[in-house]
Order: structure tokens, then sequence, then C-alpha cells
């Protein structure tokens, strides 16, 4: 049986998570989709707007998707879909989590590396956060879930910008970039956005395409070794910076969800590289919300891909370097305080 495609939507509380489930519960697509609503309170408000009138767990929908909400463990639920779509009792091709708004996605996507049956049945398509603009920034600096929602995300939609300036617009997708570089970001209509944009972005994969936002690259190429706090601090007399409502424009220094990247020419020693990572994982592992890297190893022709999320990683090999290809190792962190220096020196180290 194919591996099923999981799609985790999180964003904080009024982001427009429920507008877009809400869509893919009733607009005819043509998909069986199952929706886990994953709610840890009593009241599950959600369910009200998305089911009428029903104490079941699971519903199936007109339109032949199915929502389900989770009182239990992820991993249960995960476990009776499964074992119902294979005894035929339910029919679906795809399943949709949506993540609390406070919560914090890593458990989310660790389920699916931990569990041996969960692994063998399904498989992370993406991490989707959505951003409300006109309420992120703030956010972003009070709440450590809106920044870790930030640094877990395969794919940014930012609803409501509408309600802002196209300055305020720009000022945020500059501190998204900065907190994470490898997750493209879209603006949205209060949460409208084509299905093809939210499912098969095969985001989480272990792809040999390491999308990093290019621009972010020449930034940091261009300021050595300096900080992202000073990097970012050198831009502070843009004008978008300056609107009047927000003096905490130095909050931006201090987001604790940041990223940075290693690259060399030089190859690996793979066994220097795993008892660092090894290291790494054991100490920082809780704050290292995702990495992710296209490495060049000393003994193969081919790519190494790696990734993980916490203390979870896993690596695959990938394709042959091609002819004339530059080899070059590509890894990008995105964490909370990770400290940069004993990283990049750690690597360093490393290389064979």
């Amino acid at each position: 049986m194919a591996l099923i495609p999981v799609t985790i939507l999180t964003g904080f509380l009024g982001s427009g998570k429920t507008t877009l489930l809400k869509r893919l519960l009733s607009e005819a697509h043509g998909q069986k989709i199952a929706v886990i609503e994953n709610e840890f309170g009593e009241e599950n408000i959600d369910n009200d707007i998305l089911v009428t009138e029903s104490k079941e767990q699971i519903v199936q929908m007109s339109n032949g998707c199915i929502c389900c909400t989770i009182r239990e463990d992820l991993r249960e639920t995960l476990q009776l879909l499964a074992a119902k779509k294979r005894k035929n009792l339910l029919e679906f091709d795809r399943i949709v989590i949506e993540t609390t708004g406070v919560a914090d996605p890593g458990p989310v996507a660790q389920t699916f590396f931990m569990d041996e049956e969960i692994a063998e049945t399904y498989l992370i398509d993406s991490i989707i956060t959505l951003v409300d603009a006109k309420h992120a920034p703030q956010q972003l600096n009070d709440r450590q879930e809106a920044r870790r929602q930030v640094g877990f995300a395969d794919q940014i939609f930012l609803s409501k910008t509408d309600l802002v300036s196209q300055e305020e617009t720009d000022a945020l997708i500059h501190r998204l970039k900065h907190m994470n570089p490898r997750a493209p970001i879209k603006a949205v209509h209060f949460g409208e956005v084509p299905l093809n944009e939210v499912l098969d972005l095969r985001g989480f994969n272990l792809s040999a395409k390491l999308d990093i936002d290019p621009e972010f690259l020449k930034e940091e190429e261009g300021h050595g070794d300096h900080d992202h706090d000073h990097v970012h601090g050198e831009h502070c007399n843009h004008p978008s910076h300056q609107h009047g409502h927000d003096h905490g424009h130095h909050h931006h220094h201090d987001d604790d969800v940041k990223s940075f990247v290693f690259r060399s020419d030089r190859p690996f020693d793979p066994v220097k590289l795993e008892d660092f990572l090894g290291a790494i994982v054991n100490i920082y592992g809780p704050r290292m919300l995702r990495y992710k890297g296209v490495l060049h190893m000393k003994g193969t022709e081919r790519k190494v891909i790696f990734q993980g999320v916490h203390q979870l990683m896993g690596s695959d090999l990938g394709p042959q370097w091609a002819e004339g290809e530059a080899r070059t190792s590509k890894m990008v962190f995105i964490g909370i305080d990770l400290p940069k220096d004993i990283f990049l020196q750690g690597l360093e180290q490393s290389l064979a």
C-alpha cells in the first residue's frame, strides 16, 4: 500500500486555519481527505463549525471527506484510521491534521518518526503555518509557540495582509525569513488558498532540493561570521521598520527562533560528522526545531540528504553528483537560541 500523505496545519489563534479547513471539507475537489482536529480542550469550538449535530468522533462529510476529533493520543487515532481504511470501512487518500493554535507542531511531526507502524503507513507531506499579518508582529514578540510554528514551517501562508500596509507586510516577511529561510511565504486572503498549494507540496520529504531563500544566503555571505542580530541591525533604518505603532523593532533582534547556514566545499568525514551531530542533538535537541542539508561525504559519489526534528534525525542517499557540479555541502539549522559558533566550529572540525 502506498504511504498516505499527511499535511500538518499550524498557526496562531485567529490566523485562518479553520477557514482553510472548512474549504477542504466542503469543496468538491474530488479528493478524499481525513481531517484530524487535534484539540486539547474539553470544548471543541471548531467542531460546531465543521460538523453539526454529531456526537461521533469520526464523521463522514458530504463530499467524501472525513472529520475526526482527537480526544486521546494522535498515534491511536492514526492507527484507528489506518485500520478502518484497510478494512474498507473508511475511504480516504490523505490526512490533514490541524494542531491547536498554541501548539508546538514538533511532537505532532515526531509521532510519524517514532512509531514503526505509523512510519510504515504515513508520510509527512509538509508542515504549513498560517501567519496573521495584522497580529503576528505582537504574537511573535510575546509567544514562543508562535515563533516555533514559524520555525517548523515548510510553507508559510500570510493571511490578513489586506489589513496592514505594504511596509508592514514587507517588514514581517523580512523577519519571517530570518527565522526560517527555507519556507516559501505566500500571501493568501482569509485562508483561501488553492488546494494544489496546500496538498502534495513534498516540503518535508528528504528531497535533494534544499530550499533556502537565495537572498538570505547572499546576506549571510556578505557579512562573514556576523550574527544575524548584527545583520538585522544594519537594516534598521529601513523605512518599513519605522512604523509608528511598533516601537518594538528591537524585538526583531531578540527573536529566539533563528536560522543559520553552514556551507563547505570540503567533504565531510562520515564518522566525525556522526559523532558531532549525535552530541549536539543530545544537548540541544529540544531547541533544534528543523534542520536539513545536502552533504558532500567522503567515500561516496552520491549526495547525502539529511534532516531532523528535535532529537530525531535521519539521512538518505540522494542522486549522484552531476558531471561538473560543484560538490558543496549546505546545511540549514532553525532553532531556539542555538549557539551558532559551536555548531559552525563543530561542523568545520567534522570535515575530512
